[in-house]
């Protein structure tokens, strides 16, 4: 055997060898390629439109994408007629093939060749996908669109490989359906499927399904003018072929043939833009935002808020925002962010509102008040002085600017009194009931509660619309719920639960319901217990110091409402009020929802006391006495102290004393005597009040020694008043009324200040006097010897 032939074998074994390390070294290199090698960046970095849907899926708003395009979130799945009209159109054989149908390749050569001219590309939706990709990123680098050719075909082709590769066949299907154009600023199945037909893509019929399978094919037939009846043919035998495949009914077809071709994209809904801008705000990578909102009752409230505007404008009031909260479920049913008049821009249209710290007006009281029962401060008849007040140099003033000398404490609720609120916070603490609104979820309450004042309790703090509704919506489910765990409200139906402290107990928050009941309602309303489809609500108005803030909030069995209005400039309206304003909208939208039944009296959560019928602290055996309900968890302890044992004569008409009358001629009576400052104004509305019998004549000699009796009281100034006098315009200070009262109206009182004597009045007790800065002390006598004195600080430079 000769050399050459025997190096032949040794040749060929180098060269098998060298053969499959080459194979080996592709198939790794095709492997790293399809495995390792970047995806096309448009996968990942594409900015999406965001999508507000209600809680049954209809769309209520949508912002345009960063890029000015309307491109939405992909679906999740494809709906079943798009998908198959899809597959059958664009690529029959897509679940066969690994991204490059040699079939379609050839056979699309072959049609190009006999036609002379390209007819078709023969590319799969992989292929297809891959194109749009490698468009997308070309635009996304402002760079031309690629050329096609050759090389851009191998470049898709071997994309459509790796794309294969690191994709399901239904994740593959989705991308495409995202990305594929449907003509002008239209990317994506569900925006075609929302801008053409104003739905979702999973309720399109099979007409509007075969029309977004051929639109991307052609995009540009979509627009009035531009070949209309030819995409229209298209998509018809797109249909004829579906029904050949028996997906539906001749019928169906006959049915889907008829519809016509969408005229132009239709304008998106608005119906809730400020929720959809605070909520991207809160949320910016989610895209897709399923609201708890109920459409009917979003549609129901800006028809309400609408017409509403027209009326409010006129009297100078330009802004309204809303909030309606399921406080059965805790979801937010119902959200109008700012509906400004005419959507005119100097009314801030854009601004939403509900979101916006605003002057609280009266709107905590219920709150203050509830908590107070709780706490065993008070019971809901418990009488609460109303007379002229000054705490420093603070005077509050009540709304009708008269005063009634007392009044029970759910009537001072239900008649939103601004003095007996005032007291009330006093004698419960600013610093604690800041606490506990905190606790309940006011984040607006920052600063010192010093630097608040008692005027927190009327609109000295701000609060949102969103917060103070959300208060009242858990006030409203602990009175029906009892002490089950709270949340929070939601605003997205996927949001988690957010736990919400108990503060108020289920007896409390029961309690200053029902005293809200009894809140007069505006116009005819105020008779709406005659009315037997009436439904029951208990609510509560607020409006703000310089009349720029408008509240009303309440709840019936299942809704609890917040309607605020007023400006959102902050300029003063002088007709605004929470009554006359805001009521109107609460009571019109709880009119347009169902009616639901209240809640049950939860017997379990409230106790029995006995209290005088006259005054509402615990009788004592001194005073006729009635029950009342208080919260179970209150220790409320406090004696009637306006009942008084007095003795009379025989002829039961003056009062007498053991040093003018022997005991057996004496009888004794409990008497119902209240201080005399709240005496003087409670006679005036209440004409059947007895005051004290007179002494008999007899017995005054010595008095001051038996009766305990103080019948002086001054109304001004004040213990802790602080006087303030100005300056007149010709540069001398003001005078100062100093005021007094007294039991015996036809009594004369002397007056002294500093010592020295000022003068002698009768039934008006009432003296102005010049005060310099610095502190005074005034003396009151009258005939009998009895005394008041009072000392207080004049502010000024003295």
């Amino acid at each position: 055997m000769r050399a050459d032939e025997k190096k032949r074998p040794a040749i060929k074994g180098r060269f098998r060898s060298r053969y499959w390390r080459g194979l080996v070294v592709i198939a790794v290199t095709i492997f790293s390629a399809l495995s390792f090698a970047p995806l096309p960046p448009a996968l990942q970095q594409q900015s999406y439109a965001t999508l507000l849907l209600a809680r049954d899926g209809s769309l209520l708003g949508a912002t345009i994408a960063a890029d000015q395009q309307w491109r939405f979130a992909p679906v999740e799945s494809l709906p079943d007629k798009y998908h198959k009209a899809l597959l059958l159109f664009e690529d029959q054989y897509f679940y066969r093939h690994p991204g490059i149908n040699p079939l379609a390749i050839a056979r699309a050569l072959r049609g190009n060749f006999s036609a002379g001219t390209v007819t078709s590309g023969g590319s799969t939706i992989t292929m297809q996908l891959a194109r749009l990709l490698r468009q997308e990123n070309y635009r996304q680098q402002d760079k031309n669109k690629p050329a096609r050719n050759l090389w851009s075909k191998t470049a898709e082709a071997l994309r459509a490989l790796q794309l294969e590769w690191r994709f399901t066949k239904e994740e593959l299907l989705i991308h495409y359906a995202s990305h594929a154009p449907f003509g002008g600023n239209i990317v994506g199945l569900r925006a075609a499927a929302w801008r053409y037909f104003g739905r979702p893509p999973e309720n399109l019929s099979w007409a509007e399904s075969a029309l977004l399978a051929v639109l991307p094919n052609s995009p540009a037939m979509i627009h009035p003018g531009r070949q209309r009846e030819k995409l229209k043919q298209k998509r018809d035998r797109l249909l004829h072929r579906l029904h050949q495949r028996n997906y539906f009914s001749d019928l169906d077809l006959r049915l889907a043939l008829l519809e016509p071709l969408p005229e132009k994209p239709q304008s998106l809904p608005q119906l809730a833009p400020h929720l959809l801008a605070t909520l991207k705000q809160q949320y910016p990578s989610q895209f897709v935002l399923g609201s708890s909102i109920d459409l009917f009752a979003q549609r129901s409230a800006q028809q309400i808020v609408a017409r509403h505007s027209a009326r409010l404008a006129n009297e100078g009031v330009n802004n309204i925002a809303l909030v309606l909260i399921d406080h059965e479920k805790m979801e937010t049913v119902a959200y109008i962010g700012n509906e400004a008049w005419q959507q005119q821009q100097r009314y801030a249209p854009n601004l939403d509102i509900v979101q916006r710290p605003r002057s609280t007006g009266s709107i905590l009281k219920p709150l203050l008040y509830g908590l107070m029962l709780q706490d065993g401060e008070l019971a809901p008849t418990s009488l609460i002085a109303d007379i002229p007040t000054q705490f420093g140099g603070y005077s509050p003033k009540n709304y009708d600017r008269s005063f009634r000398g007392a009044v029970p404490a759910q009537f001072a609720l239900a008649h939103s009194l601004n003095i007996p609120a005032v007291r009330m916070l006093r004698d419960y603490g600013i610093g604690k009931f800041q606490q506990k609104l905190q606790a309940m979820g006011m984040s607006t309450l920052f600063r010192p509660a010093d630097d608040y004042g008692l005027t927190l309790i009327l609109g000295g703090a701000e609060g949102t619309l969103w917060e103070l509704t959300s208060i009242y919506a858990r006030l409203a489910a602990g009175a029906r719920d009892g002490d089950k765990q709270q949340f929070m409200p939601h605003l997205l139906l996927n949001e988690k639960s957010q736990f919400a402290k108990t503060i108020m107990k289920q007896g409390a928050a029961w309690l200053t319901l029902q005293a809200l009941i009894d809140v007069a309602r505006p116009g005819n309303d105020n008779y709406w217990r005659d009315f037997s489809g009436s439904q029951t609500i208990a609510w509560k108005t607020g409006t703000s110091y310089g009349l720029r803030d408008a509240w009303a909030i309440g709840s019936n069995g299942r809704y609890t409402l917040g309607v605020w209005v007023g400006n959102a400039g902050g300029e003063p309206a002088s007709f605004i009020s929470g009554q006359s304003s805001a009521a109107p909208i609460l009571f019109d939208l709880f009119d347009a929802l169902p009616s639901v039944n209240w809640f049950n009296k939860p017997a379990q959560a409230l106790k029995t006391i006995s209290v005088c019928a006259d005054d509402g602290y615990l009788a004592g055996n001194q005073c006729a006495a009635i029950d009342k309900e208080i919260p179970i968890t209150s220790h409320f302890d406090k004696v009637t102290p306006n009942h008084r044992r007095i003795h009379l004569d025989q002829a039961q008409q003056f009062r007498v004393h053991a040093r003018c009358e022997s005991i057996n001629k004496m009888s004794a009576q409990d008497w119902f005597v209240l201080p005399p400052v709240q005496e003087f104004y409670w006679r005036q509305h209440h004409s059947d009040y007895k005051t004290l019998p007179p002494w008999r004549g007899d017995c005054v000699a010595g008095l001051l020694q038996v009766d305990e009796d103080q019948p002086i009281e001054l109304i001004y100034p004040n213990e802790e008043s602080r006087i303030y006098i100005p300056m007149d315009l010709d540069g001398k200070r003001s005078r100062a009324i100093l005021k007094a009262v007294h039991r015996n109206p036809a009594a004369q009182l002397y007056w002294h200040l500093d010592d020295e004597f000022i003068g002698i009045t009768k039934v008006f007790h009432e003296r102005e006097v010049a005060l310099e800065p610095g502190v005074h002390k005034l003396s009151i006598v009258d005939k009998q010897g009895y005394r008041l004195e009072r000392r207080f600080r004049v502010i000024g430079k003295e």
